[in-house]
């Protein structure tokens, strides 16, 4: 009935109930639980099984007498909340733990089982079930009075403590402690038995009613103290006993001892998928946050029990990134019919770092029972709920030319006025963390200065660009108008919509044209018609001049800040022609940025190289 999932329920590896039942230790320990080992040999059903815990529940166990109880309930009956007190068995009240204080006796020793019927009468040299504390408790005198020898019964009661008909109801605090110190006592001696109905001789009842109020009232932090140090050397080293009640610590044995070998019970997650031996797998998405993001609310899972028969069954996950508000071993579904309870399942840890948090919440029906079939009792498979939460690393915005690029400028260089179709194409990229867990990209708004009326860009807001996509886009030149002109574009982007979101990167992009009037030689500063030594001497010996000289024709070559290296790049790029040139954005021959650094090393280098030997900066 047991099986290991990973992430999403996937099976791993199966193992059989045959191997499973030399597994009897709990999976999770607390201080109260049995040493490891303690139950290993408790491996039957039935009759087998009640020998087999009647042994485990002898062996080495130190006899204590009755009247030893007078003292030791001061120890194993102690009130957590006041040391000094203990609690009274019915009315859980707290009362000075003295025996007999200032001679009086506000408490006494009550036989859960009564001595009237069980072997023998107690004295305080009373050994066996008559001096056992597993079937002692402190009570109340004038309860213990009334209570008298009265069998236990009636299993739908509830509420407070009292008579009911010819029953005594124990209170709804104790029921469960009750039924399990009875089912203790006819376990542990020979002779005294278990009955439904109304019992007679060494006999006590009502079993039904104890069967009920064994799940509907499940071992408590004090019953499994108290069953812990009337065990231990080292926690009641006067009074220990060296022996446990094996029904507080394994309540999933009392269906086989007591009922039968047919628990009919199967549990199941509400929307799994449940397979033909009962287990069931539901996959619960927490979906995706960013960095630094809280976690999630917890999610409501609901289990089903189906089956007449009640059943215990243990909670356990499988790591700290994982919660339920339901855990360990002593959860019950009760008897007649089915039922459903309702666990919060969360997630734990951390979102300061990218990365899948997910664990397991496994249910493990505990029943032993194997006779009703394939998927109950015993052979009910685990049920798994994986729960699972993508934390994401905040997108990165860049321009996809190769690496993350936060700048980008598109010089269209030298352009021909009137021509047509002239565009450059980039892109905007969501660039991936290294673990592949990267929020989606939205692009937010673009706000545009500068000579927008002669650029256009073909980008809109988008949303959710996944990491490793980019969303490609045009920039368009229109060429109706000469001269030098230029835009940015200023790009704003943040985190898709999800919790932990941000503002991402911001982008510039910066675009660059020079558009000369039909006909013009570029260089031709002199007006001939051609490029030549006249338009050089113009450069030249007007070096450095923020003012154009007498004579200069074309004013679209001029930078608008002084005679210098972009002039000397006209002249010597067109050396010769008298015709104008392709300048439909051609980058420029590699000889002639050679005269361009020649001129450069006569006159003085004054700015940096023409922006058009270069058709795309990045900065």
């Amino acid at each position: 009935m047991f099986e290991v999932l990973t992430f999403r329920g996937t099976l791993i590896t199966s193992l059989s109930a045959a191997c499973l039942a030399v597994l009897s230790a709990p999976a999770h320990s607390d201080q109260y639980d049995a040493p490891a080992g303690f139950y290993d040999s408790a491996t039957g059903t039935g009759s087998t099984l009640k020998a087999q815990l009647a042994s485990i529940m002898s062996s080495g166990h130190i006899q204590r007498s009755y009247g030893s109880f007078r003292f030791s309930a001061a120890i194993s009956d102690r009130d957590p909340d006041n040391p000094d007190n203990i609690l009274l068995v019915y009315n859980r009240a707290s009362v000075d733990s003295t025996w007999n204080l200032n001679g009086t006796l506000p408490w006494n020793r009550e036989h859960v089982w009564p001595q009237s019927r069980q072997p023998g009468s107690a004295s305080n040299s009373s050994t066996g079930n008559l001096g056992d504390p597993h079937a002692l408790r402190p009570a109340n005198t004038q309860i213990n009075s009334d209570r008298g020898s009265d069998p236990f019964g009636f299993a739908a009661t509830t509420g407070s403590y009292g008579p009911v008909g010819s029953s005594w109801y124990p209170g709804d605090a104790d029921r469960g402690d009750i039924a399990r110190s009875l089912f203790y006592s006819a376990t542990r001696y020979s002779g005294l038995t278990l009955v439904n109905g109304t019992p007679s001789g060494n006999q006590m009842g009502d079993l039904a009613s104890l069967i009920a109020w064994h799940y509907l009232d499940t071992p408590d932090d004090f019953e499994r103290r108290r069953n812990h140090v009337i065990y231990s050397q080292a926690e009641n080293p006067a009074y220990y006993t060296n022996n446990r009640n094996a029904y507080v610590d394994r309540p999933e044995f009392v269906h086989s001892v007591f009922v039968d070998n047919l628990n009919d019970t199967q549990l199941t997650l509400d929307g799994g998928n449940t397979a033909a031996d009962g287990a069931s797998t539901l996959d619960l998405d927490f979906g995706r946050v960013i960095v630094g993001a809280a976690l999630p609310a917890a999610q409501n899972v609901t289990l089903n029990k189906t089956g007449n028969d009640g059943t215990y069954y243990e909670v356990s996950t499988s790591s700290s990134a994982v919660t339920s508000s339901v855990t360990g071993r002593n959860q019950a579904f009760g008897v007649g019919g089915g039922g459903s309870r309702t666990l919060e399942i969360g997630l734990g840890g951390s979102t300061a770092t990218a990365g899948l948090i997910a664990g397991d919440v496994i249910i493990d029906n505990l029943d032993v029972t194997d006779g009703f079939g394939n998927g109950y009792g015993d052979r009910d498979g685990n049920d798994v709920i994986s729960a699972h939460l993508e934390v994401l690393d905040h997108s990165n915005a860049a321009f996809a030319i190769g690496f993350d690029a936060n700048s980008q400028t598109i010089d269209f260089g030298t352009i021909s006025q009137g021509a047509s179709g002239i565009n450059e194409s980039s892109a905007i990229m969501n660039f991936a963390s290294a673990a592949s867990l990267t929020a989606g990209l939205d692009l937010d708004g673009i706000q545009a200065a500068g000579d927008t009326d002669v650029f256009s860009i073909d980008l809109g807001t988008f949303s959710s660009l996944a990491a490793g996509d980019n969303v490609p886009f045009s920039v368009f030149l229109d060429t109706t108008e000469a001269g030098s002109f230029s835009a940015t574009y200023t790009l704003f982007t943040s985190d898709e919509d999800l919790p932990g979101a941000t503002n991402g990167d911001t982008l510039t992009l910066t675009v660059l044209a020079e558009i000369v009037a039909a006909g013009f030689i570029e260089g031709d500063y002199d007006g001939n018609g051609s490029v030549g030594q006249g338009d050089l001497n113009l450069v030249l010996l007007n070096w450095g001049q923020s003012e154009l000289p007498a004579g200069w024709v074309a004013t679209e070559q001029y930078d608008g800040v002084q005679i210098g290296q972009n002039e000397l790049n006209g002249v010597l790029l067109n050396w010769g022609s008298s015709v104008p040139p392709d300048v439909s954005a051609i980058p420029e021959p590699a000889s002639a940025i050679f005269l361009g650094l020649a001129g450069l090393s006569m006159l003085g280098r004054r700015g940096g190289f023409d922006r058009r030997m270069a058709r795309l900066r990045v900065q």
